[in-house]
């Protein structure tokens, strides 16, 4: 079972990875997935991650406050609204789709806007 939870949370961290450059793909949520798998799996991969110098604090910030820095929001905001709005009016030729990336863009932002704010 530790092997499984390892093996997992080292996928949560890689989709994690990608997330940060990937509008629509969260960052914080599968980080806190892959904090709770090490957890299970291997103290010594919680505790390196905990201590990581660019992961550590999204998790930390997210366990301790239940909130999301503002360059945090403002950016992820950002990059998913542009990719958005590119998509929806130079790439997609479906109404139906672009109505759906829509609700998507508005569903994620309600999402992200929903947390508390670090300064």
């Amino acid at each position: 079972m530790k092997t499984i939870c390892i093996i997992l949370g080292t996928v949560s961290l890689a989709l994690g990875i990608i997330g940060i450059f990937l509008p629509l793909l969260p960052t914080t949520p599968f980080l806190l997935l892959t904090a709770a798998l090490y957890f299970r799996g291997s103290p010594r991969l919680y505790q390196w991650l905990l201590n990581h110098k660019h992961f550590g604090p999204y998790i930390r910030n997210f366990r301790e406050n239940k909130a999301i820095p503002l360059r945090a929001k403002i950016i992820s905001l950002l990059l998913m609204w542009g990719t958005m709005i590119y998509c929806i009016f130079f790439l997609i030729p479906l109404v139906w789709v672009k109505v759906v990336m829509f609700l998507v863009a508005a569903g994620v932002s309600w999402h992200i806007l929903s947390f508390k704010t670090l300064n």
